[in-house]
């Protein structure tokens, strides 16, 4: 299948704790660059996140979005710091003995001490986060890939549109090669005639300047070369994966094709076909920008 560069997608995961939110959202680029921006809690997972992404994205300039929200309060606890604790009942021994003061100190004026007692926040289960932050990151990433497989699939029938009125022109100016043949060298006994007036015409001086003629305008290599390249596009459309820079190189042999024939052609209609075809080459090639 064919997937477009461009994409969205979007999952929660969410438990009675929490709630993790993934956006995907891409635009065309030749390499994958992806762009995450989530809270700096999730800062540590983010080689996890990029591993995860790299097996559902091949190009794209991609953007992430992740966001988080707590439903419990604040998780913390309290720590009892008590070399400090005996540190400061070692100064106060001190000071008893120094200035011959009695030692009143309670358990409740030393747990009023700095740094004695401190509240901290409870360490996150890491193992737990990465489970529901690779739960939101995958689950964002497979509507990602589905919207691209989406908008894949149109690129296609488009495109296969494109190859096919392409090829039709490539008929044309097949069909319209001998018939040109056919014309010069009817003009060309005019012309003849009307210079020799009654004189007998050489046919086979005629037959050589047909035959040189032929052989300058002559586009069946050029013709035989796009109908090929026609051909393996439409073999890679419908063969699918990352096809977009092998179909890219394509185009643009079937455009040097289509130049080299308008070149070389000495007839109005071919001209016309020929320009035709350059135009529709040129709208494939900016079709396929918009393919992985």
């Amino acid at each position: 299948m064919i997937k477009s560069m461009t994409g969205f997608g979007r999952f929660e995961a969410v438990t009675q704790e929490h709630k993790i939110t993934a956006e995907m959202k891409a635009v065309n680029h030749r390499y994958l660059d992806l762009s995450i921006k989530m809270p700096k809690k999730f800062n540590y997972f983010e080689a996890g996140i990029r591993s995860l992404l790299k097996d559902y994205i091949q190009r794209g300039k991609v953007d992430v979005f992740i966001s988080y929200e707590d439903y419990t309060e604040e998780k913390l606890c309290l720590k009892y710091n008590g070399t400090l604790a005996s540190e400061y009942m070692e100064c106060f021994v001190k000071m008893q003995r120094q200035f011959g003061i009695d030692n009143d100190v309670k358990v409740s004026l030393l747990a009023r001490m700095p740094e004695v007692l401190t509240m901290e926040q409870v360490p996150e289960d890491e193992e737990q986060m990465w489970k529901f932050l690779s739960e939101a990151v995958e689950g964002a990433a497979k509507k990602f890939v589905a919207s691209r497989i989406q908008e894949g699939e149109r690129l296609r029938e488009d495109l296969l549109g494109k190859l096919d009125y392409m090829e039709s022109l490539v008929d044309f100016i097949e069909e319209r090669f001998p018939e040109v043949l056919v014309e010069y060298r009817a003009k060309l006994e005019d012309k003849v005639r009307e210079l020799l007036e009654n004189s007998l015409i050489d046919e086979n001086r005629i037959a050589a300047e047909v035959t040189i003629y032929a052989d300058k305008i002559c586009v069946d290599e050029e013709t035989v070369r796009l109908r090929s390249h026609i051909e393996a596009t439409r073999k890679e459309l419908n063969a699918g994966g990352s096809v977009g820079r092998k179909l890219d190189f394509i185009a643009q042999e079937m455009n040097r094709e289509a130049n080299t024939i308008l070149s070389k052609s000495g007839d109005l209609e071919i001209s016309d076909k020929a320009i035709d075809l350059k135009t529709e080459i040129e709208k494939v090639r900016e079709q396929i920008q918009n393919i992985e």
